[in-house]
């Protein structure tokens, strides 16, 4: 049966929910899984794995449905139809249980070993930590296009982020309300944050050469999308409302009665 969305009284306190959008990763989801398993082990705490097969055209549903009996944390969850990246994290974010959430690639170039160091850095005062790829293992047209895209990003924006194409990354749930979800929202999220008075910090991190599958972006399906985006994401960051705007003001103390 597949995982449903969770009412806010059936969250975890101080749990962490590792999020994986999934879409034709069969070669890769069974080794992910059990580095994933083996550094949850070490947190401490609760936490769960969501994976949300995007109508994947390989054996990636199949082999999740199998690999559930050994992995007690697996939450699967499937998208009716192929709705892309940014949809999947919403789902994710939408059924996760933990106050601390986890997002990352299916394909293995996200190393599970950095989540410790995502997770410190994700300090009291810190609404999100993002990755940036170091010594990225991307062919030279990967690299080239992502440091223009990233460049025009911030020009456009007037945000800085050094690696907005990287998913992996931590935040805390209270982030997550009034988000404005759209097709493209993952490579926006930490300016969507910014924008609304929310602190984002980065981090490097390790970044692993791809051993199975395709990547899903390239420049012909990126370009024209990826411009759009940047100047409504500018026309929201001078529009957006405060996240922390309110306090509460304590009721005065009422008179003895006689």
């Amino acid at each position: 049966m597949l995982s449903t969305p969770r009412s806010p009284s059936a969250l975890w306190p101080l749990a962490v929910s590792c999020i994986l959008p999934v879409y034709n990763e069969e070669g890769c989801l069974e080794a992910l899984l059990n580095e994933l398993t083996a550094q949850l082990n070490g947190l401490g705490r609760p936490s769960e794995i969501i994976c949300v097969d995007d109508c994947s055209r390989d054996g990636s549903l199949a082999l999740l449905t199998r690999l559930r009996t050994d992995h007690h944390r697996l939450r699967i969850v499937r998208h009716t139809r192929n709705l892309g990246q940014s949809a999947a994290f919403a789902t994710g974010f939408q059924v996760a249980r933990g106050q601390i959430l986890i997002t990352m690639d299916a394909d293995m170039q996200h190393d599970p070993t950095d989540i410790p160091r995502l997770l410190r850095a994700l300090t009291p005062e810190t609404d999100m930590v993002c990755g940036i790829r170091a010594n990225r293992r991307d062919n030279w047209i990967k690299r080239v296009s992502s440091r223009l895209a990233n460049r025009f990003r911030d020009m456009v924006s007037g945000d800085r982020i050094a690696d907005a194409g990287c998913t992996f990354r931590a935040l805390r749930r209270t982030a997550l309300p009034e988000l404005l979800v759209f097709n493209g929202m993952h490579r926006f999220l930490p300016t969507l944050l910014r924008c609304r008075g929310l602190t984002v910090v980065e981090l490097p991190i390790n970044h692993r050469p791809r051993i199975s599958g395709v990547s899903k972006y390239g420049i012909g399906n990126r370009l024209w999308r990826g411009l759009l985006d940047c100047v409504a994401v500018r026309w929201y960051a001078r529009r957006a409302i405060p996240a922390r705007r309110w306090e509460h003001v304590p009721n005065p103390v009422s008179p003895p009665h006689d």
